[in-house]
């Protein structure tokens, strides 16, 4: 089976909804999806893209058009503990070396799952320092160690190629998904996604 793999920042909510899904996608199809923490303003960075809402703004209708498609995905698929951040754009640069700390300690699934629930169902400003250390602490997870390591080198320089690489392949946003070396964005394209991996599977 072809490695299926998930780029992700905590900054975007399509990668939250999207991470709610990939359960289901995994148990239907007996596979897991590699987790790929990227730095998603490196992205843009590096591409010359623009958040939806900034890319967005002067079209007339677009934005609503993507809410509309944001609420038919949420209803489709139940995920109604979901919230818009009161303090998006949140800088997700702590979070996401704190996404390759979790890596490195151990905890990274649990990490992974506590800061999207945080983001975006919790409503919580996660680029206040003191909001991510109570964050941590009430998630259970070794909040000194996690900080600790984010501020490493090794951990900056893994996120900072994971990122550069993302955009070597391919990427310009997250969510974006690889199924061996087919690129897929955005969750819309989830279905997408399945298809391949049971394309691969057969």
């Amino acid at each position: 089976m072809k490695t299926v793999q998930f780029l992700f920042d905590f900054g975007s909510p399509n990668a939250y909804l999207s991470h709610k899904v990939i359960p289901s996608i995994e148990q239907r199809n007996g596979v897991r999806f590699d987790y790929v923490p990227v730095l998603l303003g490196g992205v843009f960075k590096m591409t010359g893209n623009q958040s939806p809402m900034t890319a967005f703004a002067g079209i007339k209708n677009k934005l609503e058009y993507e809410g509309l498609e944001t609420r038919r995905f949420i209803a489709q698929h139940g995920l109604n503990g979901f919230r818009q951040n009161p303090h998006f754009p949140v800088n997700t640069l702590q979070i996401m070396r704190g996404a390759v700390a979790a890596q490195v300690a151990g905890v990274f699934e649990p990490y992974v799952n506590e800061v999207f629930e945080d983001m975006w169902a919790r409503q919580q400003k996660m680029d206040d320092p003191e909001v991510l250390r109570a964050r941590l602490d009430a998630a259970g997870l070794p909040t000194e160690e996690l900080i600790r390591l984010s501020q490493t080198d090794e951990v900056k320089q893994t996120l900072l190629r994971n990122t550069e690489a993302a955009v070597a392949r391919g990427a310009f946003g997250s969510p974006t998904f690889f199924v061996g070396d087919e690129i897929f964005f955005g969750k819309d394209r989830l279905r997408d996604v399945e298809a391949e991996i049971v394309k691969a599977a057969s």
